[in-house]
C-alpha cells in the first residue's frame, strides 16, 4: 500500500472514535498490550510524561515538549486528534511522523492487526510507541485520548502523570458526574509515581487524594504552589505573545513570562506545567529557567501547534479556537467578550452525538450566526445547528461546508469586527490558514 491507501485503511478497516463516535471506543487495555506485547513493549525503552484531563491537556502536552525541546533534549509527542494530517499526531522534536514510516510500520504489522482486530486508536498508540522506542527519544510526552484508566496509552509508567481541568465530556463513555469523570482520568495515575493535578477543583479533590493514597503515589495540586498573575486586559489583538508574572508559594517566581499560546485559559494550564518541569528537575533533568521561557514563548514554532486561540488573520481579526464543552467555551466566550469590536461575526459547528444546548446558552445573543458542518460522519447538519440554536436565541444561516461559511462571515465582517470560527475541532480542521 502507498501513503493513501495505508491512511484508508487505518480508517476505513477499524473502527475510529475521531469519525464515529462512540462505536470506534473501545473499553479496556487488553488489545494495546496484545498489540506491544508483539513488538517488544516499546512502552518500556522510553521515559515518559502522560497527560489526562478535559481541556487543556493538549496545551500542556505541547507546553512540556516545548520546554523540553529547548532544554536540548531528543522529544516525542504524541497528541490527538490531529487536525490536517495523520501524521501530525505523532512527532519528534516538532517534527510530524514520515509517511514512509507509517506504510512501511502497517505494512509490517499487518498480519498482526487482522488477528488482534485492534481499534484505530489502539492501532496508533502502538504506533507512536514503536517510533518513540525505535528512535531512542530522550523522553516523551503522551496526551491520553479518552479518559485515562482504560484509555489504550494507560499501558505506559511515567515519570510523572499531569491531570489538567475535569469538566463534562463524553459522558456517555466516562460518567455523568465530575467525580466518576475525574476518576477515569485518574486512572493515569501508578504506583509510586508522582501525580499533578493543574486546578484545584472541590467537587474532584477528593477522588485524586484516594487514588493517590491508594498507589502511594506523591500528590501535588499544581495552583496551590504557583500563582499566575495576568493583566486585567485581554490580549491585544496584535500580540504575538502574553505576559503574565508568576509567584511560587506567594513569593515572585517567573516575571514577564511570555506565553505563545494565546488564550485566557493558558493560565490554568501554567500551574500544572511549571509543576511537572520542577518535577523532572528533581528526576534529574537539566531544564534552565532561558529553557523554560524559550519553550513556552515558542510552543507553535517548536512543536507546530496550533488551533488554541490561533490568530489567523487581523482585519478583521479571525480567530481560531478548539474549544468545544462548556468548561472551554465559557472561558474563549468571555474572553472574545473583551475584544474591542462592533460585530461579532461567529461560524459554527458541532457534532451529532452531543447534548450541544448547554453549549448554546454560553454564546452571545447579539453576535451574527453562520452555522456549518465539518465534513465527518459525526457531524450535526447545519439546519439542524441552526434550528437548535434559534430556540436559544441564537440566529444566522446555516452553509453546507465550513469553507463557505467562513467566506461568508469575512464577506459581512468589518475591519473594526471579530470572527470567531469553532464549536468543534473538525471546524477549525478545515479552515485553510492554520
Amino acid at each position: 500500500m502507498n501513503y493513501t491507501e495505508t491512511l484508508a485503511y487505518l480508517y476505513q478497516q477499524l473502527p475510529m472514535y475521531q469519525r464515529v463516535g462512540a462505536a470506534g471506543f473501545k473499553k479496556g487495555l487488553g488489545n494495546t498490550e496484545a498489540l506491544a506485547a508483539a513488538m517488544g513493549n516499546p512502552e518500556r525503552k522510553f521515559w515518559a510524561v502522560h497527560v489526562a484531563g478535559t481541556n487543556g491537556k493538549g496545551s500542556s502536552s505541547n507546553m512540556l515538549a516545548a520546554v523540553l525541546q529547548a532544554a536540548g533534549y531528543r522529544v516525542g509527542l504524541y497528541t490527538s486528534p490531529h487536525l490536517r494530517e495523520f501524521t501530525e499526531r505523532i512527532r519528534l522534536n516538532g517534527q510530524e511522523l514520515t509517511p514512509d514510516y507509517l506504510v512501511q510500520w502497517v505494512a509490517r504489522w499487518q498480519p498482526l492487526f487482522e488477528e488482534i482486530q485492534p481499534s484505530f486508536f489502539e492501532m496508533c498508540v502502538a504506533l507512536a510507541y514503536s517510533y518513540f522506542a525505535e528512535e531512542q527519544v530522550d523522553i516523551a510526552v503522551v496526551e491520553v485520548g479518552l479518559g485515562g484508566r482504560l484509555d489504550s496509552t494507560n499501558i505506559i509508567t511515567p515519570l510523572v502523570s499531569l491531570i489538567t481541568n475535569i469538566s463534562y465530556d463524553h459522558q456517555a463513555m466516562l460518567g455523568d458526574t465530575l467525580p466518576l469523570i475525574a476518576a477515569e482520568k485518574a486512572g493515569i495515575i501508578k504506583p509510586g509515581v508522582p501525580a499533578i493535578i493543574s486546578q484545584t477543583q472541590p467537587e474532584v479533590v477528593e477522588v485524586f487524594e484516594q487514588k493517590a493514597q491508594a498507589e502511594n503515589a506523591p500528590l501535588l495540586f499544581a495552583d496551590q504552589e504557583y500563582q499566575v498573575l495576568q493583566p486585567v486586559e485581554t490580549v491585544a489583538s496584535d500580540a504575538a505573545t502574553q505576559l503574565v508574572d508568576v509567584q511560587r508559594h506567594g513569593a515572585p517566581y517567573l516575571a514577564q513570562l511570555e506565553l505563545g499560546l494565546l488564550g485566557d485559559y493558558q493560565r490554568l494550564n501554567l500551574p500544572g506545567v511549571l509543576a511537572t518541569v520542577d518535577e523532572l528537575r528533581q528526576q534529574g533533568f537539566t531544564i534552565s529557567e532561558d529553557a523554560l521561557r524559550t519553550g513556552l514563548r515558542e510552543v507553535s514554532r517548536l512543536t507546530g501547534f496550533a488551533g488554541r486561540w490561533t490568530i489567523i488573520s487581523r482585519q478583521p481579526l479571525t480567530i481560531c479556537d478548539t474549544a468545544h464543552n462548556e468548561a472551554g467555551l465559557r472561558l474563549t466566550m468571555h474572553q472574545l467578550a473583551q475584544l474591542p469590536h462592533q460585530q461579532l461575526h461567529l461560524v459554527l459547528g458541532v457534532v451529532n452525538d452531543k447534548d450541544v444546548s448547554p453549549v448554546l446558552r454560553l454564546l452571545p445573543p447579539e453576535a451574527t450566526y453562520y452555522f456549518c458542518q465539518a465534513s465527518i460522519p459525526r457531524a450535526l447538519p447545519a439546519e439542524a445547528l441552526a434550528a437548535q440554536a434559534a430556540e436559544v436565541g441564537l440566529h444566522g444561516a446555516a452553509y453546507p461546508t465550513v469553507a463557505e461559511a467562513v467566506q461568508a462571515a469575512r464577506a459581512a465582517a468589518t475591519a473594526e469586527d471579530v470572527v470567531y470560527i469553532g464549536g468543534s475541532t473538525f471546524v477549525v480542521a478545515e479552515v485553510d490558514e492554520l
